[in-house]
């Protein structure tokens, strides 16, 4: 008879308590498995089940693709924790280290392209994502911030500086100007009044006043001429555009094609997979039992690579977006747009165009619901699960 789980509140209980929760040995880790083993035989076993070589298949198959993307996805988490937690304030890049595995669902160096963490180190500052120095404590790190709102918030403090600056030169030269005309009223005038003298002192001043009406002034009344008012041609009378004549698109159809040419350019990525879209297996290296199965994306990693679980079978896989492609479901049915201008809405499906290889569709949510769109490519959309 086995012996069972330990009894709660005895010492072994604690024990394998506090081994659980702590940090394991680095050599008994699957990084393609995300699995934590907590002893040799575990990971032995491990290393010999079904799923652990149905991931090793799969590296194999690709293994350059795996590795840089757990060389980004381990310099995406290094830098967020040197960048939210230590600014751009010169620091230890051991400490940083330590900040980051202290997540027991780090990531693990041995998985990247690195060896050590100096090479790591060095690969920032050649890149200009840090500012790197070596010094007798080892190497020391200092975030270069180049977040886009950073960079535009100080833009724009830069422009402020700016207009302060011109609105203060343009005040300067105002107050110079008034000053200026101040000056030149305030010079005396050439004429100056003379004094009064009379001929014989003796008689005295008389003053004459005529009370008399003075001469009148012709004042003849100004008659205004009428002038026509004159009209632009193109007011006066509708332009009609004969039948089978060129329309000119007005401005508003102008603006609504640069807005749909701008959100295109804008959400055209080389990354497509969403949650609980329908997807079919292509990759003959996981064997003829999946080859040509559908299941549905339950997780994505990394924007490339995801959790599927098969629709058939309900077995779970971890596959790479090259071995995926989209499913184009029955007309009238429910998709999801995964590229270009209408990413992330969802749609009906209209028509299919199989000679061209692209779909009609109808926005059904966001803004934009109701509009018809044309020519949608196979693998811009794909069917929604449910």
């Amino acid at each position: 008879m086995g012996k069972g789980k330990a009894e709660v509140g005895t010492p072994k209980y604690l024990a394998n308590k506090m081994k659980a929760k702590g940090l394991q040995k680095l050599r008994w880790y699957c990084q393609m498995c995300e699995k934590q083993c907590r002893d040799e035989n575990g990971f032995k076993c491990h290393t010999m089940s079904e799923s652990h070589q149905r991931q090793i298949m799969l590296f194999a198959g690709n293994a350059g693709r795996f590795i840089d993307s757990f060389s980004s996805e381990f310099m995406t988490g290094y830098l967020q924790i040197l960048r939210r937690q230590f600014g751009t304030k010169r620091v230890a890049a051991n400490k940083v280290y330590q900040e980051y595995i202290s997540d027991r669902h780090h990531l693990h160096m041995n998985a990247t392209k690195w060896h050590s963490l100096s090479d790591f180190v060095k690969f920032l500052g050649r890149n200009g994502h840090c500012v790197a120095d070596e010094t007798e404590k080892g190497w020391y790190i200092s975030y270069i911030d180049r977040d886009p709102e950073t960079l535009a918030q100080q833009e724009k403090m830069a422009k402020k500086q700016k207009m302060d600056k011109d609105d203060a030169e343009r005040l300067a030269e105002f107050i110079e100007e008034q000053v200026k005309r101040g000056h030149k009223e305030e010079e005396p005038s050439t004429s100056a009044y003379s004094e009064l003298k009379r001929e014989n002192e003796e008689e005295p001043i008389k003053i004459a006043l005529s009370l008399g009406s003075s001469s009148k002034m012709d004042i003849k009344p100004i008659k205004l001429e009428k002038r026509p008012l004159e009209v632009a041609d193109e007011f006066k009378k509708e332009k009609k555009h004969k039948p089978g004549e060129f329309k000119k698109p007005s401005a508003l159809d102008e603006l609504i094609k640069e807005e749909e040419r701008k959100k295109e350019k804008n959400n055209r990525k080389d990354y497509w997979l969403a949650e609980g879209i329908v997807v079919k297996l292509v990759a003959k290296s996981l064997g003829e039992k999946y080859y040509k199965e559908k299941g549905v994306v339950t997780e994505v990693i990394d924007k490339y690579r995801a959790k599927i679980r098969l629709l058939e079978t309900g077995d779970k896989l971890k596959v790479d977006q090259a071995h995926l492609e989209t499913v184009i479901p029955s007309i009238g049915k429910q998709v999801l747009v995964l590229n270009g201008g209408y990413r992330g809405n969802t749609a009906t499906l209209k028509e299919i165009d199989t000679d061209n290889y692209c779909t009609t569709i109808e926005i059904a949510s966001g803004p934009l619901k109701g509009r018809i769109v044309n020519n949608v490519q196979y693998e811009d959309i794909s069917k929604l699960f449910g």
